[in-house]
C-alpha cells in the first residue's frame, strides 16, 4: 500500500513553480488537470481553427500578510501570438456559466479576468477559440513547436512549443489528461498522444480523435500529419509506424530490432508505460528525432541500417520511461531524461551485440576530458540544457553507480524509480534519496558517489578497464 500511495502522489502536481529555466512561461496560480483540443487545420495553407477546452483548479498560494484573501483575479496561460483568439467562455464548478469580464492576448500570454475573483481550490471549464497559422515558436534551442512539413505537419514541443498550438499550463511538472481531435484533408493521416478513440470522413476531410488517459506534460502533446502508411510492428506491446509508402522498406529495416529493445528495456526498467508505441517517420530531413508520450518522431535522414541508427531507436524508446512518464519536476534535472536514455544505448548495445560497458565509459570519459567542464549536470544552465556532455557525463554517472555494486542492485533501483514515479514527476534530489535507500544494503552511499558528477565541474577521479 504505501508503493501505491508514493506513486498516486507522484503524479498528482504540487505547486508548480514557474521554472527559472523557462521564464515567462508557465503559472503556479492554476492546475489544469484536462484538455479536450478540437484542431480543425488545413495542409495547403497551413490554417488552423480551434477550440480548446481546459479544465482546471485554482492554486493561490496562502498570503500569510492577508490569509483571508486567497483569490486569483485573473487565468493566465501560455499561447504564441500567430494565433489570434476570437472568444473565451468560463464556467465554475457548479457548471454555472460566468461572465467574462475581458481578456487579453499578447507576449505569448492570454489573460483572462473573470466578473469575480475565484477562489482558491475553486474548479473551472475555460473555453478559448481560436485561429491562426501556427508556427515554431524561435528561441536559444532553436525552432520548437508546430512545424509545416513538405506534405504535412509536425509537433516537436521540447521545452516550450506547446504554447505554439494551443493555450496551456507549459510547465513539465504541470501534467493533464488529453483528448486531441483534428480534422485535416482527406488523404493524410494523423497520429498524436495516446489511444485511437475514432476516426470518421466526410466532405473531403477525415477528422482522427485520440484519448491520452495518463497524465502528460504540455510539452508532450503532439500531432503529426502527413500521408502516411501504418506498419503493424511485431511485440507484446503494441507497436507502429507511420511512414511514407516510398520508405516503407528502411522503416522496417531500422525498426527491426525495437521490439528486441522494447523487451530488454521492460527487464531493466520495469513495464512499459503506455498503452502503445508508436514511430513516425517525416518524408523531410530532421535535425534529430523527438519524443513525445507514447511516440517518437524521425527524419528520413535518419533510416538505415548500423549501430547508429539503432542507437537512435533505442534512445527515443528508453524516453518513454524516462521523461515522458517520469518527468523531470523543473528543467534543470533534464540529465534525468538524457542521461538515463543514453545509458540505455550503452545497455542495448550491450545486449545486442556484445559491446562492453566498461569500454563505452573509458571512451566516454576521455572523450570528456577533451571538453571544458565547466558545466554543472544537474544545474547546467538553460542554453546547456541539450549539451552533449549532459548526455554522456549523465550516462557515465549512471554507470559509476552501478559498478559500485551489483546489477541487481542498479536494475532493481531502476524499477523502483520508474514505479514510484510513473506517471508523474520528480528530481535529483529524489533519484538520490531512492539509490541511498536500495544501496545502503551494499554498504554504498550512492549520493556521497554521485554528488560530484552532478554537482561539481570537473570530471572526479574515475577509471574503467576497457
Amino acid at each position: 500500500m504505501q508503493q501505491a500511495r508514493e506513486q498516486q502522489d507522484a503524479s498528482v502536481p504540487a505547486h508548480a513553480a514557474p521554472d527559472a529555466y523557462i521564464p515567462g512561461h508557465g503559472t503556479a496560480e492554476v492546475h489544469i488537470s484536462g484538455y479536450d483540443l478540437r484542431l480543425d487545420y488545413s495542409v495547403r495553407s497551413n490554417r488552423l481553427k480551434a477550440i480548446a477546452l481546459l479544465t482546471g483548479t485554482v492554486r493561490v498560494p496562502p498570503n500569510t500578510n492577508t490569509p483571508d484573501t486567497n483569490t486569483l483575479e485573473r487565468i493566465s496561460l501560455d499561447l504564441d501570438r500567430p494565433l489570434r483568439v476570437d472568444e473565451v467562455l468560463l464556467w465554475v464548478r457548479t457548471g454555472t456559466a460566468m461572465a467574462v469580464r475581458s481578456f487579453r492576448h499578447r507576449r505569448g500570454k492570454l489573460e483572462v479576468w473573470p466578473e469575480r475573483p475565484l477562489l482558491d481550490g475553486e474548479e473551472f471549464r475555460l473555453s478559448v477559440r481560436y485561429r491562426g497559422r501556427p508556427r515554431p515558436t524561435a528561441g536559444q534551442w532553436g525552432d520548437i513547436g508546430w512545424e509545416e512539413l513538405t506534405d504535412g505537419a509536425l509537433v516537436a514541443g521540447q521545452p516550450t512549443g506547446a504554447s505554439s498550438w494551443f493555450p496551456c499550463n507549459d510547465l513539465p511538472a504541470e501534467k493533464a489528461r488529453y483528448r486531441i481531435s483534428v480534422s485535416v484533408e482527406a488523404g493524410y493521416r494523423v497520429a498524436s498522444n495516446g489511444r485511437p478513440a475514432s476516426r470518421a470522413a466526410g466532405d473531403g476531410r477525415e477528422t482522427w480523435v485520440f484519448e491520452e488517459s495518463e497524465p502528460m506534460s504540455a510539452y508532450l502533446a503532439t500531432v503529426q500529419i502527413g500521408r502516411y502508411r501504418q506498419l503493424d510492428l511485431p511485440g507484446r506491446v503494441p507497436q507502429y509506424a507511420l511512414v511514407p509508402p516510398s520508405l516503407a522498406g528502411q522503416a522496417r529495416t531500422t525498426l527491426s530490432r525495437q521490439d528486441a529493445m522494447m523487451n530488454l528495456f521492460t527487464a531493466r526498467f520495469g513495464p512499459y508505460p503506455f498503452n502503445s508505441y508508436t514511430v513516425v517517420v517525416a518524408d523531410d530531413r530532421l535535425e534529430m528525432p523527438v519524443e513525445a508520450q507514447s511516440v517518437s518522431v524521425f527524419g528520413r535522414n535518419h533510416l538505415g541500417p548500423g549501430s547508429a541508427q539503432e542507437a537512435l531507436v533505442a534512445h527515443e524508446l528508453a524516453h518513454q520511461w524516462f521523461g515522458n512518464s517520469v518527468t523531470a519536476r523543473g528543467w534543470r534535472d533534464i540529465w534525468l531524461h538524457e542521461g538515463f536514455a543514453t545509458y540505455a544505448e550503452w545497455l542495448w548495445a550491450e545486449a545486442a551485440d556484445g559491446a562492453g560497458t566498461d569500454l563505452r565509459a573509458h571512451r566516454e570519459l576521455a572523450w570528456l576530458r577533451g571538453r571544458n567542464q565547466e558545466l554543472l549536470l544537474a544545474d547546467p544552465g538553460p542554453a546547456a540544457m541539450f549539451d552533449e556532455r549532459v548526455y554522456r557525463r549523465g550516462a557515465l554517472a549512471l554507470h559509476v553507480l552501478r559498478r559500485s555494486a551489483s546489477d541487481e542492485e542498479f536494475f532493481g533501483m531502476l524499477r523502483r524509480w520508474t514505479q514510484r514515479y510513473r506517471h508523474g514527476c520528480a528530481g535529483t534530489a529524489d533519484f538520490l534519496d531512492l539509490a541511498d535507500d536500495v544501496y545502503s544494503t551494499a554498504g554504498v552511499s550512492a549520493s556521497q558517489l554521485l554528488r560530484p558528477w552532478l554537482y561539481a565541474p570537473g570530471l572526479p577521479a574515475a577509471r574503467f578497464e576497457p
